[in-house]
């Protein structure tokens, strides 16, 4: 019987890179178009979600996430889960990867792709809106995709964005979000709200907007201008057009039309930057980036 093996985060992490992660996403989009699913079961409170993909030529994955709400009143982790790996030859189990490992590197690169073909290479400044854990990601995925890009920091709670700011080396902490907005050259936003935090006339030509943070119908991060005035990209229009709210309300009210939705990584080719337009990516996820991730993950788990 062959050995499982078994990626745990802190050890798989240290042989990971930001950039080749991004590169192993874009090849992952050249090979056939995923199938993708998604299963919940639910015991009130606690939730049990699944999400599969297979990939002729990558193989396939199931990412499943236990959900207990009630869990940190006792000391617990609220959100376990592991990410099961198969081979594409013969579905034998290939490996077992950390939940949180494959989370945290599918999340920031899915945008820091997005950003390497869509934002002007020579940034100077970085704007992260949101310091919770995906923020801390981005502050690390776009660091090492624009190395010589300042990286500035909001949060709606100055004192969480400080506190992140002093784990994070040469990261600053920005005052006004508007003024924000309007000096970065590139504004990542991972929040949480169901109200839009970025509005559209504060942003410029030159500009690259990505965001991450909605995820549900109800949710969004960015107004209705800043998609009218926005050149708009997403991640896979498979999970982001019908799913959520950034895309699909201003879609239901006439705001924006589905042809100003230029492409999907499926069409890289189409992603391009531009002095004289603002630039928008949506990072809708999926279980077909979990699988790409994971495929990379393990790739560069050494060899026993």
């Amino acid at each position: 019987m062959n050995t499982i093996t078994h990626i745990p985060f802190t050890e798989g992490e240290a042989n990971l890179d930001w950039l080749e992660l991004s590169q192993a996403l874009a090849e992952g989009h050249t090979l056939p178009k995923a199938e993708i699913g998604d299963t919940f079961q639910y015991r009130n409170p606690d939730t049990l979600l699944s999400r599969a993909a297979w990939i002729d030529g990558l193989g396939m994955a199931v990412k499943t996430a236990t959900v207990f709400p009630r869990n940190p009143d006792a000391g617990h982790p609220m959100i376990n889960g592991a990410v099961t790996l198969f081979d594409d030859r013969d579905g034998t189990l290939s490996a077992l990867i950390d939940f949180h490992l494959v989370t945290k590197w599918k999340t920031a690169g899915d945008s820091l792709l997005g950003a390497l073909r869509l934002a002007n290479p020579a940034s100077r400044e970085v704007l992260v809106v949101g310091a919770g854990t995906v923020g801390q990601s981005l502050c690390e995925a776009f660091g090492r995709g624009f190395p010589n890009a300042k990286i500035r920091l909001w949060n709606r709670t100055r004192s969480k964005a400080e506190e992140l700011a002093k784990r994070l080396n040469g990261v600053d902490v920005a005052d006004d979000l508007a003024d924000a907005v309007n000096r970065a050259d590139i504004i990542v936003s991972a929040t949480m709200s169901t109200e839009p935090v970025i509005k559209g006339d504060w942003l410029r030509p030159g500009q690259h907007l990505n965001l991450i943070g909605a995820y549900r119908p109800d949710m969004r991060e960015a107004d209705d201008d800043a998609l009218r005035r926005a050149r708009i990209f997403v991640d896979s229009f498979d999970t982001t057009v019908d799913h959520i709210g950034e895309i699909k309300i201003p879609l239901a009210k006439g705001t924006i039309n589905r042809d100003d939705l230029i492409a999907d990584f499926y069409d890289l080719k189409a992603f391009t930057s531009s002095p004289d337009e603002i630039t928008l990516f949506k990072n809708g996820g999926g279980a077909h980036l979990d699988l790409m991730t994971s495929r990379y993950i393990l790739e560069k788990w050494p060899t026993q």
